[in-house]
């Protein structure tokens, strides 16, 4: 018996051999491309060949279906995905099925989460087999391919893959995509060879011309053999030493075997099945792929210990085209073209929300013997449409309409430019009829010119015209329990969160008190959802805070996705932030100050004591393993927020706060001598230490630690950069070992010596790190500030301060404040004191050589005050005026030049004692 190919073969053969130049593999390429339909074709088992979100292969299977009505449908998508495909019921297009793990057993850790999606939209061939197969009774979907967790352990790059980042609107993230009808050139100078001889910019385009447009209303033979041959084509000229290849045949065969065990397992005939699966598969020449009793299986290597979840999140058009290297606007103008097809063709396509497909015909007889179709198609040009001027003219005059509204001076004039550029186009590129993408050009060329005014470009709004980027909608019955949990109990606030779109929600909590559980789930929603999903416009929640109205930016449903994917790891909101908090706690790079932070927001959110003490001894635990002081100003933050928190609200401070203030002394102490000389740790993080110690130090030695050794460790350090010695004297001051007169005298001596002036600047930012360890320096720092500004020359001094205001606005931000009012206190009030004020500092330190001219304090005041000399000395002593008690007269020493100096305050607490 003759083979119906045998002409086109040998038309094939005989078109390479008069190709005397050409590789000497052409003609095993052209006749095995023959070969490869041919094998296809003569399969018992009904092979439909189809490609990714393809109105032809949409059209085409809707026809088939209808047709032929097969009782079991094999389709090339995940197994394990099959229980998610009844949920398509509750959605709107497009979505994607999903499969999520976080916590992985036989795959590397740094991995997770790993995630496996694959979208679904109407003018798809696997999505009107879906819809087929789920309203028809009696017909069976089986899904063949690979499962997820065979995806990743094919999968050769897996531990970059959560290192992987997409765009923040990209509905799909990070995830695999999992597509039926991979038809693309995988040879990159074929690719390219195509789209220049094709006149084209993109495989989208190409692909619509050549492909697409001529097999729309093809016969069922007719497109079955072009898609083979096209993707024996693809597959021929793909190399085949590559990873992806090897993968893809052993799809293959996963998928035949599975076939297989399926028509064995039910006894189908297989005359009465029908697999779908893309082009390039379906020219598989395998020795595992075909029904035939006998062929042999592929060994199915078992799954790992790791448990995936399933689910349904939204996609998009432009989620699609950007998960697979799609052309911007492809897959909406795909979109169009099949309502475009279907009102043509007059055909019903099957759905699931609930509009049936209509009643199907009586089951037409089989097929009748395998024809030569190739060969027409092949040998005549494409039946090219006319040119419809009717819908043209209506793209014309929509695009200027919405250009306008976008801000461009558009006008009549521009829509005759965009109509007949496009036909001149259509014309220079081979077409009767322009196309979307001839279109899209010329209005590009006729209204956009050189100039965007607003923030769309006039080929976004060809998009929008054409249909625009369709995003899909996961129903609350398809949610999991999670997402249902969040819709009902956001319920209260009377607003449609499914809605995209940003709506304002107002909690009065005076008024209707029941809307604090909604504004609790709100808060914790804010810590767990990206930024713009649900953002606070009045209202914060600190530790002691609370409000009585809050207004809430809400955008679910644009991040539907991120709450689904929520439900993933826990049923409630409250399991799922414990378990982010523990796993930010338990970390093997989390910090001292990543547990506290944790601490604080159990505390903020979930109000669990037990958590919260679990946390919190395992802050005590990470800051006593730290070998660096990197987050010292972050841990003296927050456990100065914690223990003013503790002291205002409980009688007593939890056992881990008493832990964390003892290890933290100790281990500052320890690590001190080494922070001032090590040049990797900054100024900031030493003042933090120094913090710590002098903030904390009067509740850790009622906790048992020692003093001494803070003192040792300040002894032991040696700094040389000269902030860290501004800071090693403003300690010493602290601890009484350097009286604020000789601070105040080596300040003096860095502003005489010209060899230092250059770096005093560098003194000055130590100082002003030291008001966080040592506040009652603010006098003294406002005082050193006052003679740099006075003393320092333009060339040190105009440098500096840009580099002073960048460090305190990045590094010590609350220290501004301190200054501040400190200067308020300082300098006058007004502009006409400026000219008779004197600096404190000055007047307050009489001559030696012009003794002060008040009398002494006499009477009650320096009786009482000579009998109690202790407070005097003490203070005097402070000051820099220590000495013996000779007189209380103006040329006496010590204390007796302090009370002469100063007679008020001795008279007020004379007087206040009744003295």
């Amino acid at each position: 018996m003759s083979n119906p190919f045998d002409a086109l073969r040998a038309q094939l053969l005989g078109a390479a051999e008069s190709l005397a130049d050409g590789p000497a593999a052409l003609p095993e390429i052209l006749a095995g491309i023959v070969d490869d339909v041919d094998h296809a074709v003569r399969e018992p088992l009904e092979i439909f060949p189809v490609c990714h979100h393809s109105p032809a292969s949409a059209l085409a299977m809707l026809r088939r279906l209808r047709e032929k009505q097969p009782a079991v449908i094999y389709l090339e998508l995940c197994e394990d995905l099959q229980p998610l495909l009844t949920e398509l019921r509750n959605c709107r297009l497009p979505v994607a099925l999903q499969a999520f793990a976080s916590e992985l057993d036989g795959f590397p850790k740094e991995s997770a989460p790993l995630s496996v999606i694959a979208p679904i939209t109407e003018a798809s061939a696997e999505y009107q087999a879906i819809a087929y197969a789920l309203d028809t009774p009696g017909v069976e979907l089986v899904l063949v391919d690979r499962s997820t967790d065979h995806v990743f352990q094919w999968q050769p790059d897996l531990e970059g893959h959560g290192e992987a980042t997409e765009p923040e609107d990209d509905l799909h993230g990070d995830a695999v995509g999992v597509e039926i009808g991979d038809l693309r050139p995988r040879f990159a100078e074929l690719e390219e060879h195509l789209l220049h001889h094709g006149r084209v910019r993109h495989w989208s385009e190409w692909w619509d011309q050549y492909v697409e447009q001529p097999l729309a209303g093809a016969d069922h033979d007719t497109y079955r053999q072009v898609m083979t041959m096209v993707g024996s084509l693809f597959r021929r000229l793909a190399p085949h030493d590559t990873r992806r290849y090897a993968s893809d045949e052993d799809r293959e065969r996963y998928m035949w075997t599975r076939i297989r065990e399926h028509l064995a397992a039910t006894g189908t005939d297989p005359a009465d099945c029908l697999y779908v699966c893309g082009a390039f598969h379906a020219a598989s020449r395998l020795p595992e792929v075909g029904s035939a009793p006998g062929t042999p299986d592929f060994a199915i290597t078992p799954r790992t210990a790791t448990t995936w979840l399933y689910g349904l999140i939204p996609s998009s058009h432009s989620a699609i085209e950007a998960q697979f290297g799609l052309a911007p606007g492809s897959v909406s103008i795909a979109a169009a073209t099949w309502q475009k097809q279907l009102t043509r063709s007059r055909l019903k396509p099957f759905r699931l929300d609930g509009q049936q497909g209509g009643r199907l015909p009586a089951p037409l007889p089989g097929t009748g013997p395998v024809t030569d179709h190739l060969t027409g198609y092949l040998a005549g040009p494409p039946a090219l449409d006319g040119l419809d001027e009717e819908e043209l003219r209506g793209w014309c005059v929509d695009i200027v309409r919405l250009a306008r509204r976008n801000g461009y001076l558009a006008s009549t004039a521009d829509a005759i430019a965009v109509f007949e550029t496009s036909i001149l186009l259509a014309g220079m590129r081979g077409r009767v009829r322009p196309t979307p993408y001839d279109f899209q050009d010329a209005a590009v060329t006729c209204i956009e010119k050189d100039s965007v005014p607003g923030r769309r470009d006039v080929r976004r709004l060809c998009e929008i015209l054409l249909g625009g980027d369709r995003i899909g909608q996961v129903g609350y019955d398809a949610l999991p329990p999670l997402a249902r949990d969040v819709y009902d109990r956001l319920a209260p606030l009377e607003l449609n969160l499914q809605q995209r779109s940003i709506q304002r929600a107002l909690l009065d909590l005076a008024a209707r008190p029941e809307l604090a559980a909604c504004s609790q789930l709100l808060w914790m929603l804010r810590y767990l959802l990206p930024d713009q999903a649900v953002r606070p416009i009045m209202g914060s929640r600190k530790l002691g805070e609370r409000h009585i109205q809050e207004s809430w930016d809400l955008d679910l449903g644009r991040h539907q996705r991120t709450i689904i994917e929520l439900g993933y790891e826990g049923v409630t909101v409250e399991q799922v932030l414990e378990q982010r908090l523990r796993r930010d706690a338990w970390d093997p790079k989390a910090t001292a100050a990543t547990a506290l932070k944790a601490v604080e927001n159990s505390m903020l959110f979930l109000q669990s004591p037990r958590l919260t003490d679990e946390l919190g001894v395992r802050a005590v635990e990470l800051l006593a393993a730290e070998r660096t002081v990197d987050d010292a100003p972050d841990v003296l933050r927050r456990i100065r927020r914690l223990l003013g928190h503790y002291r205002a609200t409980r009688p007593v401070l939890p056992s881990w706060c008493e832990r964390f203030v003892r290890e933290g002394y100790a281990h500052y102490c320890t690590l001190l001598p080494t922070a001032f000389v090590d040049e990797e740790t900054g100024v900031r993080q030493v003042g933090a230490m120094l913090g710590f110690l002098f903030s904390m130090e009067s509740l850790a030695l009622s906790l048992g630690c020692d003093r001494t050794q803070l003192e040792i460790a300040v002894r032991q350090s040696h700094p040389e950069v000269p902030a860290k010695i501004a800071l090693l004297w403003a300690a010493r001051n602290q601890l009484g070992d350097l009286p604020l007169a000789e601070l105040r005298e080596r300040v003096d001596g860095l502003l005489g010596n010209p060899l230092v002036v250059p770096a005093f600047p560098q003194y000055v930012s130590g100082f002003v790190q030291a008001l966080d360890p040592v506040p009652r320096l603010a006098p003294f720092v406002v005082e050193t500030l006052s003679k740099a500004f006075g003393r320092l020359p333009d060339p040190v001094l105009l440098p500096w301060l840009p580099n002073l205001i960048t460090t305190l606005k990045q590094q010590a931000a609350e220290l501004v404040p301190v200054l501040t009012r400190e200067a308020g206190r300082t300098f006058p009030g007004t502009l006409a004191a400026i000219d008779s004020w004197t600096p404190p500092w000055l007047a307050r330190r009489p001559s030696p050589a012009t003794p002060a001219v008040r009398a002494p304090a006499a009477g009650p005041a320096g009786a009482f005050l000579a009998a109690r000399p202790a407070t005097t000395d003490a203070v005097a002593e402070l000051l820099g005026c220590s000495g013996e008690w000779s007189a209380v007269a103006p040329g006496g020493a010590g204390p007796a030049v302090l009370l002469t100096a100063f007679p008020e305050p001795a008279e007020a607490v004379a007087a206040l004692l009744g003295a």
